[in-house]
């Protein structure tokens, strides 16, 4: 038998071995969950702890998106979401930008008196390109991680949260979400049985570190992003 042959036959082989669910496994091969438990409440056996209190959990997002050199500013209400737009388009001199028609991304978008690029019914993709932020509203804020989950119907489109320099969430303290599991539970409770043909947890402002281990901000999208909680 030929080298190739045995390969073949191992891939056969090992094809007629049903594969257990993710999740349900050990390092050695056991299940160690019956495979009616959601893979979703295995998950948490592994993954970090979070606060009990929602207080508990603002405070530990807080921490997880400034360590993914995030910017989170929780507002008191919604009274003080325009003055604080107002502070970062005068300091980053934003003279376009483009957003969403939703209840709080339009809030903010028509806040800041420039000219705005709405993505609801087509828009031109140079066009874009030369927006200076792109505002949209999310689907959680994931306490466990300090990530936003994002789909193409809650921030408007694909490109709109990739595409402009500066990404700026207008989130509401009750889209708060203790981890993981409970974010891919809402989504599938949200969208079920008609899902959005784009699903993203945004981590943090854009970032490789492949030249020389030196991190880069802004390699493959914003360089910059902005949370606001209201």
């Amino acid at each position: 038998m030929s080298e190739r042959e045995n390969i073949l036959g191992r891939i056969r082989e090992a094809l007629q071995t049903k594969a257990p669910l993710p999740g349900s496994h050990t390092a050695g091969g056991a299940t160690t969950h019956p495979v009616s438990e959601s893979p979703a409440a295995q998950a948490r056996e592994w993954l970090p702890l979070v606060g009990a209190t929602a207080e508990e959990q603002l405070a530990l997002f807080a921490k997880n998106a400034a360590d993914l050199k995030a910017d989170f500013q929780p507002l008191a209400s919604r009274a003080h979401l325009k003055p604080a737009l107002l502070r970062l388009r005068d300091a980053e001199n934003w003279q376009r930008i483009a957003s969403h028609q939703g209840e709080l991304s339009s809030l903010a978008a028509n806040a800041l008196g420039l000219p705005v690029l709405w993505t609801d019914t087509g828009y031109d993709v140079q066009a874009m390109e030369q927006c200076d932020v792109g505002i949209t509203e999310c689907d959680a804020l994931i306490a466990q991680t300090g990530g936003v989950a994002v789909t193409s119907r809650s921030a408007g489109g694909r490109a709109l949260s990739v595409l402009p320099p500066h990404h700026i969430v207008i989130a509401r303290r009750d889209q708060l979400v203790a981890d993981l599991p409970a974010a891919f539970a809402l989504l599938q409770q949200k969208y079920t049985p008609d899902f959005p043909s784009m699903i993203s947890f945004i981590t943090g402002p854009s970032r490789t570190g492949d030249i020389e281990r030196i991190l880069v901000l802004g390699a493959h999208g914003p360089k910059k992003l902005t949370i606001f909680c209201v």
